[in-house]
């Protein structure tokens, strides 16, 4: 029978880091635990002075060690790795310190490149949705803003509050994404102190961010990497075909043909560079006025339009996976910094961004046969496990 020091041991252990997404115990941050009778005293580690997550994981150890029968109140001694620690812990999150790409060729995230032909579709605002959405239905999932120029997502998660992006936690050489919504993200937002300053980077600089985000951001395991690519067919979207070949591609388009020709272009350059596509999504698409009759305000049929010239010469079609409709509340979400799938499910647009996650979550490529990377251990004499 567990004593009431090992179970206060093994609740606080379980706690979550909200950031690294591992338990405390896993990740070396619970010290000595003592047992007063009814009152415990649990050490945690921080990974650094200053950690983002420190009152949140305060408060868990703390709910946690309550949450023992027999223990009615606990105090949380918070200390600071040692340099020690810490390079044992970053050891175990990259062995090595390994500066590899986790997310090309062979591995088991489906990496999902959220690409239009031009501005002002809502691609941004669709790819934080989305993320909601899959990581509402028991995924982990993360999203790199790969639109470097036009960096939205932070604000879009509520990640930016007063237009500043939450930064990063650096341990050393490795970054640490900030969490919203159960997803990780990672932006250029995220690095710049004035918000209103303009990222005039050219392409050898945007290559190297985007392999820098890739290598050196702790994402963990995650099931979805998506990311937001900057309209058109520039740098980012080649950069992202070389590092990332084996990436799906969903086109966003609006039901004009303005939007849509240019669109058919951005499927292009990805097929170029080896990528699959995944889908055609069209966004404010008809809305349905009080008394049900339809406005196609930016018109119809941009969608199947991409589809079908997508589609020419090609060994399958491509599909219209979603028509997601004109919404307020998912504009107003945005500004936000609320997604509507998690504040207004009932949104028609809400519900068509969460039918379009439950699509992609069974539209991906088969992962029978892949190595999941894994070798037997040995029972030892016996064979008993």
């Amino acid at each position: 029978m567990n004593s009431l020091l090992d179970d206060v041991t093994a609740a606080v252990g379980a706690v979550r880091d909200p950031e690294l997404r591992l338990s405390l115990a896993e990740l070396g941050m619970i010290g000595p635990v003592t047992v007063d009778g009814s009152f415990a005293t649990v050490q945690v580690r921080l990974t650094i002075a200053g950690c983002p997550a420190a009152v949140s994981i305060e408060r868990d150890v703390e709910a946690a060690a309550c949450s023992v029968d027999g223990i009615v109140s606990a105090t949380i001694d918070v200390q600071i790795m040692t340099p020690a620690e810490r390079a044992t812990l970053l050891e175990q999150l990259k062995p090595g310190g390994t500066r590899e790409n986790p997310f090309g060729p062979g591995t088991l995230t489906r990496v999902i490149a959220v690409t239009s032909g031009k501005g002002g579709v809502g691609k941004s605002t669709l790819t934080a949705n989305l993320a909601v959405a899959l990581a509402a239905q028991g995924l982990a999932v993360g999203i790199l803003d790969a639109d470097v120029y036009g960096f939205s997502i932070p604000g879009l998660l509520g990640l930016a509050p007063g237009g500043i992006a939450v930064k990063p936690t650096r341990l050393n050489d490795l970054i640490v994404p900030p969490v919203a919504h159960d997803v990780k993200v990672i932006s250029i937002g995220m690095f710049v102190e004035d918000a209103s300053v303009a990222v005039a980077w050219r392409g050898p600089m945007l290559h190297r961010t985007i392999t820098q985000f890739l290598t050196d951001v702790y994402f963990g395991d995650l099931d979805v990497l998506l990311l937001d690519l900057p309209p058109g067919t520039g740098d980012v979207a080649i950069s992202v075909g070389q590092l990332l070949p084996n990436a799906e591609v969903l086109v966003i388009t609006t039901p004009q043909s303005a939007a849509a020709d240019v669109a058919v272009r951005a499927g292009v350059v990805a097929r170029q560079t080896g990528q699959r596509i995944l889908g055609v999504v069209e966004n404010m698409a008809g809305l349905t006025l009080p008394d049900g009759s339809l406005l196609d305000l930016f018109g119809s049929g941009g969608a199947e339009e991409v589809a079908h010239a997508l589609s020419a010469g090609q060994d399958a079609p491509v599909s219209v996976l979603a028509q997601i409709p004109l919404s307020v509340a998912l504009r107003s979400g945005g500004d936000a910094g609320e997604p509507v799938v998690t504040q207004n499910p009932r949104d028609p647009a809400s519900e068509a961004i969460t039918a379009l996650a439950r699509t992609i979550m069974t539209a991906g490529p088969s992962r029978v046969g892949q190595s999941l990377g894994l070798s037997p251990r040995s029972s030892g004499p016996g064979g008993g496990s």
